[in-house]
């Protein structure tokens, strides 16, 4: 038998402990076996280090664990490609688990030269079965709340893409395009993959493939999270330049759509305040109508205004940091 290429894993964590081990025995019951996990810590301040350590002993020469002084997600990555030594590089997160198949799909795209990064779909799981996290993990994986990213909304067609969350890369791939920009805190694989598509590299989704991810189940780290993806996307251009593709936009109009409604306290034509109006009423209109599915889908009616809820919580967090993104690229 052909002795298959080496596979390193990047786990860059911080503060992690509720998912780390789930993360890291989904790779080691996968049925591809010729892996090394590399878990960059960013100095967690909770049990994470020591369920790795642990983890460590109990399958010996698998898990490697270095430190991440710098913290941020895109200098421990840096960290772990500089580290790795497989023929193929994982880009993966302890925020999820993976079916067996993940690696052993992707490196079949791989190896039969069909791209140059494969990667899988997303599930976004909830932590918990009460209706608000089951609310968030819903929007988080619905066309109307996070856009056409195909390996968010369980695409089942194998077909090339922009991106894909948790990626399998051919290794000179980094040695041709670079590593990850470290000015970029969050957001840094919007950059890297455009230029990774302006070298001409190619993106497959493979939907085989499968990562479970599991959402923040609070509206205040929805918040967080989503104000920060939205800064970051804006405040990118202050490092460096095509940092965002237009449609990233998208919430930043949005916000600074509703904004501008205050205009219809003023004394003007009616008919101009009932056709500025529209787009608003649309947005609830579809709002409540997804929401209705999701709570359809679930059998469960008191969704309606968790998930109504949610998806304002995503998109103006979002646009928000886009806004304060851009002003702070000004000073």
């Amino acid at each position: 038998m052909a002795v298959l290429p080496l596979v390193s894993v990047i786990l860059p964590t911080l503060n992690e402990e509720k998912t780390i081990e789930k993360t890291i025995i989904s790779f080691i019951e996968s049925d591809y076996q010729n892996v090394e996990l590399i878990v960059v810590d960013g100095m967690s301040s909770d049990r994470t280090r020591e369920i790795v350590e642990r983890l460590k002993e109990k399958y010996p020469n698998k898990i490697r664990l270095l430190e991440n002084s710098k913290k941020y997600t895109p200098s421990g990555i840096n960290i772990g490609i500089k580290n790795a030594n497989g023929k193929y590089i994982m880009l993966a997160s302890g925020h999820a688990s993976y079916s067996k198949n993940y690696i052993s799909a992707c490196v079949q795209a791989l190896e039969n030269n069909e791209c140059d990064v494969a990667g899988g779909v997303m599930e976004v799981l909830p932590r918990s079965s009460n209706v608000k996290a089951v609310a968030i993990s819903e929007i988080l994986k619905h066309p109307f709340g996070i856009g056409g990213a195909k390996y968010r909304t369980n695409n089942q067609k194998k077909e090339y893409v922009d991106t894909v969350a948790y990626g399998i890369y051919k290794r000179e791939i980094f040695e041709k395009v670079g590593l990850f920009n470290e000015e970029l805190i969050r957001n840094q694989d919007i950059e890297f993959n455009i230029r990774l598509k302006n070298a001409g590299y190619k993106i497959l989704l493979i939907p085989e493939a499968r990562a479970y991810y599991y959402a923040r189940d609070t509206y205040t780290k929805l918040w967080q999270n989503n104000y920060s993806n939205g800064f970051w996307v804006t405040h990118s251009s202050k490092f460096v330049k095509r940092a965002y593709r237009p449609r990233h936009l998208v919430p930043m109009l949005f916000v600074l759509y509703l904004i501008s409604l205050l205009l219809l306290l003023l004394p003007v034509n009616r008919v101009l305040k009932f056709l500025y109006a529209l787009p608003a009423s649309l947005y609830l209109a579809l709002s409540i109508y997804f929401s209705s599915q999701v709570a359809i889908k679930h059998k469960k009616i008191a969704l309606v205004p968790y998930t109504f809820f949610s998806f304002l919580v995503l998109h103006i967090s979002y646009g928000i940091g886009s806004i304060v993104g851009i002003f702070k690229n000004r000073r």
